[in-house]
């Protein structure tokens, strides 16, 4: 996958098959990414791994917030 440069300025190419670059990749699309960017993910798959991703403290109380509202939770 080629990702935008606005998300992705390291790399000119992703595999998100690798379970590492995926993660990554949600990663830099959260903290980086315009409202279609984020509105393209796979919010089973966000909700999974935010508990694991590393996030800067306002970003993942954001997401955080924003799940809980649409009924979900992400604490272990």
């Amino acid at each position: 996958m080629k990702p935008k440069r606005y998300i992705v300025w390291s790399k000119r190419a992703l595999d998100l098959s690798d379970p590492w670059q995926r993660k990554w990749y949600l990663r830099q699309v959260l903290i980086h990414g315009r409202a279609e960017d984020v509105s393209a993910l796979d919010w089973d798959e966000v909700r999974g791994a935010l508990p694991e991703l590393d996030l800067p403290t306002e970003v993942r109380s954001l997401w955080e917030r924003q799940l809980a509202r649409d009924g979900t939770t992400t604490e272990t």
